[in-house]
């Protein structure tokens, strides 16, 4: 009995991180920029990922396997939204435009003030 109720929940858990990584794949299709595409993938993708690796963790009757998933789980937590964030502001300095329809561009005032301090500095 207890065994099919851990079998039905690994079940939904496979599927929910199935569904939020489907959501990410079509989130990074269908989004206008890069911006929006990276957070796409970062958040739902990360959460997707995650969910599948601890529904391993559910399932696996070994102690070895249990820790590297969850060991993974929390790589997972700790360097994807890092790498996102780095990768989009390397993208806006490299260059790449927000989308026509952004309301606000709050990064334009750091770089100015990052480029003015590098400047001062430059001077000295």
């Amino acid at each position: 009995m207890i065994e099919a109720l851990f079998n039905v929940v690994v079940g939904l858990m496979i599927v929910g991180g199935a569904a939020f990584s489907l959501v990410a794949s079509i989130g990074i299709n269908r989004f206008p920029d890069v911006y929006c595409r990276m957070h796409a993938a970062s958040k739902a993708g990360t959460l997707g990922s995650g969910v599948i690796l601890l529904a391993l963790a559910v399932h696996a009757d070994d102690t070895a396997t249990v820790m590297r998933a969850i060991a993974g789980f929390v790589f997972l937590l700790l360097t994807a939204p890092v790498a996102a964030h780095l990768l989009a502001k390397a993208s806006y300095e490299a260059g790449y435009k927000l989308w026509d329809k952004s309301v606000k561009d709050e990064m334009i005032v750091k770089i100015r003030e990052q480029k003015t301090k590098r400047e001062h500095r430059n001077e000295n």
